[in-house]
Protein backbone atom coordinates (compact mmCIF):
# COMPACT_ATOMS: atom_id res chain seq x y z
CA UNK A 1 0.00 0.00 0.00
CA UNK A 2 1.44 3.42 -0.79
CA UNK A 3 1.30 6.21 1.86
CA UNK A 4 -0.17 9.47 1.30
CA UNK A 5 -1.61 12.19 3.02
CA UNK A 6 -1.10 12.29 7.48
CA UNK A 7 -2.11 8.51 7.86
CA UNK A 8 -4.04 7.83 4.85
CA UNK A 9 -3.11 5.17 2.69
CA UNK A 10 -4.29 3.89 -0.67
CA UNK A 11 -6.31 0.62 -1.00
CA UNK A 12 -5.98 -2.10 -3.65
CA UNK A 13 -9.99 -2.67 -3.88
CA UNK A 14 -13.31 -2.63 -1.74
CA UNK A 15 -15.74 -4.80 -1.46
CA UNK A 16 -19.29 -3.65 -1.34
CA UNK A 17 -20.88 -4.49 1.99
CA UNK A 18 -23.42 -7.08 1.84
CA UNK A 19 -22.00 -8.56 -1.39
CA UNK A 20 -19.39 -10.22 -2.88
CA UNK A 21 -18.34 -7.81 -5.83
CA UNK A 22 -14.84 -6.40 -5.37
CA UNK A 23 -14.29 -2.60 -6.53
CA UNK A 24 -10.73 -1.23 -8.03
CA UNK A 25 -9.54 1.48 -9.51
CA UNK A 26 -11.14 2.03 -13.00
CA UNK A 27 -14.53 0.42 -12.00
CA UNK A 28 -17.39 2.44 -12.84
CA UNK A 29 -19.70 2.47 -9.76
CA UNK A 30 -23.61 2.97 -8.65
CA UNK A 31 -23.38 5.51 -6.24
CA UNK A 32 -26.50 5.94 -3.51
CA UNK A 33 -27.98 9.92 -4.09
CA UNK A 34 -29.09 11.39 -0.85
CA UNK A 35 -32.71 11.50 -2.34
CA UNK A 36 -33.88 7.97 -2.91
CA UNK A 37 -36.40 9.06 -5.61
CA UNK A 38 -33.84 9.75 -7.40
CA UNK A 39 -31.56 7.27 -9.72
CA UNK A 40 -28.52 5.95 -8.88
CA UNK A 41 -25.34 8.17 -9.88
CA UNK A 42 -23.05 6.50 -11.40
CA UNK A 43 -18.99 7.18 -11.60
CA UNK A 44 -15.90 6.02 -12.29
CA UNK A 45 -13.27 5.14 -9.40
CA UNK A 46 -10.38 7.31 -9.46
CA UNK A 47 -8.71 6.18 -6.15
CA UNK A 48 -9.28 4.19 -3.31
CA UNK A 49 -8.02 5.07 0.45
CA UNK A 50 -8.23 4.27 4.01
CA UNK A 51 -7.79 6.67 7.39
CA UNK A 52 -6.00 4.16 9.26
CA UNK A 53 -9.34 3.30 11.09
CA UNK A 54 -10.98 1.33 8.99
CA UNK A 55 -12.83 3.99 6.69
CA UNK A 56 -12.56 4.14 3.32
CA UNK A 57 -13.24 6.58 1.21
CA UNK A 58 -13.07 6.78 -2.78
CA UNK A 59 -12.43 9.22 -5.28
CA UNK A 60 -14.21 9.32 -8.16
CA UNK A 61 -14.79 11.15 -11.58
CA UNK A 62 -18.61 11.62 -12.37
CA UNK A 63 -20.59 10.79 -15.23
CA UNK A 64 -23.71 12.91 -15.89
CA UNK A 65 -27.15 12.53 -17.38
CA UNK A 66 -28.13 14.14 -20.29
CA UNK A 67 -31.20 15.90 -18.39
CA UNK A 68 -28.45 16.91 -15.70
CA UNK A 69 -26.49 18.56 -18.14
CA UNK A 70 -26.70 22.42 -19.81
CA UNK A 71 -28.87 21.98 -22.38
CA UNK A 72 -30.66 19.16 -21.07
CA UNK A 73 -32.02 15.75 -22.89
CA UNK A 74 -31.74 15.62 -26.24
CA UNK A 75 -33.80 13.40 -29.04
CA UNK A 76 -30.86 11.73 -30.42
CA UNK A 77 -29.70 11.15 -26.53
CA UNK A 78 -30.28 7.25 -25.78
CA UNK A 79 -31.88 6.22 -22.14
CA UNK A 80 -28.69 5.02 -21.01
CA UNK A 81 -26.06 7.60 -22.32
CA UNK A 82 -23.68 9.39 -19.84
CA UNK A 83 -21.03 12.05 -20.24
CA UNK A 84 -17.52 12.03 -18.52
CA UNK A 85 -17.39 14.96 -17.03
CA UNK A 86 -14.16 16.37 -15.59
CA UNK A 87 -16.03 16.49 -12.03
CA UNK A 88 -13.99 15.18 -9.44
CA UNK A 89 -14.80 14.27 -6.22
CA UNK A 90 -14.57 11.95 -2.57
CA UNK A 91 -17.37 10.14 -1.00
CA UNK A 92 -17.70 7.51 1.73
CA UNK A 93 -17.01 4.05 -0.08
CA UNK A 94 -20.20 2.59 1.44
CA UNK A 95 -22.13 5.17 -0.59
CA UNK A 96 -21.37 2.46 -3.28
CA UNK A 97 -24.45 0.76 -4.40
CA UNK A 98 -22.51 -1.87 -6.82
CA UNK A 99 -21.00 -1.86 -10.00
CA UNK A 100 -21.44 -1.12 -13.84
CA UNK A 101 -20.35 -1.03 -17.11
CA UNK A 102 -19.72 2.03 -18.91
CA UNK A 103 -18.90 1.04 -22.86
CA UNK A 104 -18.01 2.83 -25.55
CA UNK A 105 -20.52 3.89 -27.91
CA UNK A 106 -19.62 1.46 -30.59
CA UNK A 107 -19.26 -1.61 -28.08
CA UNK A 108 -22.81 -0.63 -26.38
CA UNK A 109 -24.26 -1.10 -29.86
CA UNK A 110 -22.96 -4.34 -30.81
CA UNK A 111 -24.38 -5.44 -27.60
CA UNK A 112 -26.75 -8.47 -27.58
CA UNK A 113 -28.29 -7.81 -24.65
CA UNK A 114 -28.35 -4.67 -22.49
CA UNK A 115 -28.76 -5.07 -19.00
CA UNK A 116 -29.62 -2.69 -16.04
CA UNK A 117 -26.13 -2.00 -15.51
CA UNK A 118 -25.10 -1.06 -19.21
CA UNK A 119 -23.94 2.56 -20.17
CA UNK A 120 -22.51 4.10 -22.98
CA UNK A 121 -20.62 7.23 -23.48
CA UNK A 122 -19.22 8.91 -26.59
CA UNK A 123 -19.09 12.32 -24.82
CA UNK A 124 -16.86 13.91 -22.56
CA UNK A 125 -18.73 17.07 -20.29
CA UNK A 126 -16.84 20.09 -18.86
CA UNK A 127 -19.47 20.95 -15.97
CA UNK A 128 -18.59 24.83 -15.63
CA UNK A 129 -18.82 25.92 -19.52
CA UNK A 130 -21.58 22.73 -20.88
CA UNK A 131 -18.88 21.83 -23.38
CA UNK A 132 -18.54 18.77 -24.58
CA UNK A 133 -15.97 16.79 -26.15
CA UNK A 134 -15.99 15.71 -29.09
CA UNK A 135 -18.54 18.66 -30.07
CA UNK A 136 -20.13 17.21 -33.08
CA UNK A 137 -20.89 13.48 -34.11
CA UNK A 138 -21.59 11.74 -37.19
CA UNK A 139 -25.11 12.28 -39.17
CA UNK A 140 -26.56 9.39 -40.49
CA UNK A 141 -30.37 9.07 -40.79
CA UNK A 142 -31.92 11.59 -42.94
CA UNK A 143 -33.37 13.53 -39.99
CA UNK A 144 -29.79 14.81 -39.47
CA UNK A 145 -29.42 13.74 -36.04
CA UNK A 146 -27.19 12.08 -34.68
CA UNK A 147 -27.57 8.12 -33.99
CA UNK A 148 -29.62 7.44 -31.22
CA UNK A 149 -29.15 3.61 -30.41
CA UNK A 150 -32.39 3.03 -28.77
CA UNK A 151 -34.29 3.82 -32.76
CA UNK A 152 -34.58 1.37 -35.18
CA UNK A 153 -32.87 2.34 -38.14
CA UNK A 154 -33.21 1.00 -41.64
CA UNK A 155 -31.59 1.21 -44.92
CA UNK A 156 -32.61 1.85 -48.74
CA UNK A 157 -31.54 -0.77 -50.97
CA UNK A 158 -31.59 1.63 -53.43
CA UNK A 159 -30.07 4.69 -51.99
CA UNK A 160 -28.90 3.70 -48.85
CA UNK A 161 -29.64 6.38 -46.89
CA UNK A 162 -30.47 5.32 -43.35
CA UNK A 163 -33.37 6.74 -41.42
CA UNK A 164 -35.38 5.64 -38.51
CA UNK A 165 -37.85 3.13 -38.41
CA UNK A 166 -40.83 4.06 -37.08
CA UNK A 167 -43.57 1.78 -38.95
CA UNK A 168 -43.98 0.01 -42.54
CA UNK A 169 -45.06 3.49 -43.68
CA UNK A 170 -41.76 4.78 -43.40
CA UNK A 171 -39.75 1.59 -45.18
CA UNK A 172 -42.37 2.61 -48.14
CA UNK A 173 -41.97 6.25 -47.64
CA UNK A 174 -38.03 5.95 -48.44
CA UNK A 175 -38.15 3.73 -51.70
CA UNK A 176 -41.03 5.81 -53.34
CA UNK A 177 -38.66 8.88 -52.45
CA UNK A 178 -35.27 6.75 -53.69
CA UNK A 179 -37.57 5.50 -56.95
CA UNK A 180 -38.21 9.43 -57.80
Amino acid sequence: MAKTKQGKKDVDSYTIKGTNKVVRVGDCVLMRPSDTDKASYVARVERLETDGRGSVRVRVRWYYRPEESKGGRRQFHGAKELFLSDHFDTQSAHTIEGKCVVHSFKNYTKLDNVGPEDFFCRFEYKAATGAFTPDRVAVYCKCEMPYNPDDLMVQCEGCKDWTKYKSLGTILKIRAECNS
